[in-house]
């Protein structure tokens, strides 16, 4: 009887029709709200900039906003304060960023290398400035860059000397440092955690084989790193193409005008938009730095993937 019961059952269960062309859509049941949230955030103001920068403000017609087409971004190639800014965030990044990098790259070999002593304090204390805002971060080296009332300043009364970190000449070098300070650690694990899949039995195998510390380094761990290096790549220059927290916080500790207000793009889009009331013409700006900054990333991947290819 149960025997009869169970083939029943089966062919019941044969006999519901199935749909194989049905689309299932309980994956998006899960990524709906962050599919609204990434519209609303993302999306929208990305195309309400674009629109607005086909738009400009006429005093003269009562201070309406009637449409130009393409006019700010030609006034924008033509914008020497704009291009000054680039060439500055862009002599930032060739400087800062390899040095940067360098050093995370260093500071992960160390950890890997199971050399180093307090390997934990070091990785925390490394990664901490990571989560230190910008912004403290930023009035913290100010107050010790001060030349006046600094740890600066007090090395200069004690040496008897006149350095100022904040003249105009090394003012780049000094956000730089912050930058480094802040983001060593970040970049730092992700060349670790690339390291740390490298299972430990193949350097065994190659000290076997009579392979020196440095040849492990060179022939098995930076090969390791070239993926995790792509990505920390555009990262850090996608963030300095970024740059504004640092130099606008700096400005009221800076002598004379060096940080104006186009030191960076960011900054003069921050001063067209709230002081000079010139969205329109900020959103282009936004716009073309998006557009400089998304080549500059896909060529360094497109790089990368044929790096990786060989």
């Amino acid at each position: 009887m149960s025997q009869q019961t169970s083939v029943a059952r089966d062919r019941g269960a044969d006999a519901i029709p199935v749909n194989k062309h049905r689309r299932d859509w309980r994956g998006w049941k899960f990524m709906w709200p962050f599919a609204v949230i990434f519209v609303l955030v993302f999306i929208i103001p990305i195309v309400y900039a674009v629109y607005i920068s086909f738009f400009k403000r006429k005093l003269a017609l009562g201070n309406r906003t009637v449409f130009v087409g393409f006019d700010n971004y030609i006034r924008l190639f033509q914008d020497q304060q704009f291009w000054q800014g680039v060439g500055r965030v862009a002599a930032f990044t060739v400087i800062q960023v390899p040095v940067m990098l360098v050093l995370a790259a260093l500071m992960a070999l160390a950890l890997d290398s199971m050399k180093l002593h307090g390997t934990k304090f070091f990785r925390i204390s490394t990664f901490l400035p990571y989560a230190v805002p910008a912004v403290v971060s930023t009035m913290i080296w100010g107050f010790v860059y001060g030349a006046k009332y600094g740890l600066v300043g007090s090395l200069n009364d004690l040496l008897g000397t006149h350095f100022d970190v904040l003249d105009p000449s090394v003012l780049l070098v000094a956000i730089g440092n912050i930058n480094t300070w802040e983001f060593t650690g970040y970049n730092m694990l992700i060349f670790y955690s690339a390291l740390s899949t490298i299972p430990h039995s193949l350097y065994e195998a190659a000290a076997i084989d009579g392979a020196t510390e440095w040849q492990i380094v060179r022939r098995i761990k930076m090969p390791e790193l070239r993926g995790s290096l792509a990505i920390t790549v555009i990262f850090s220059i996608v963030g300095s193409f970024q740059l504004f927290n640092e130099p606008q916080i700096l400005k009221t500790m800076v002598p004379g005008n060096a940080i104006n207000t186009s030191y960076t793009p960011n900054i003069y889009a921050y001063n067209l938009s709230f002081t000079a009331n010139d969205s329109n013409y900020a959103a282009a700006l936004a716009i073309v730095m998006a557009v400089i900054t998304m080549i500059i990333a896909y060529a360094v991947q497109l790089k990368s993937m044929k790096e990786q290819m060989k």
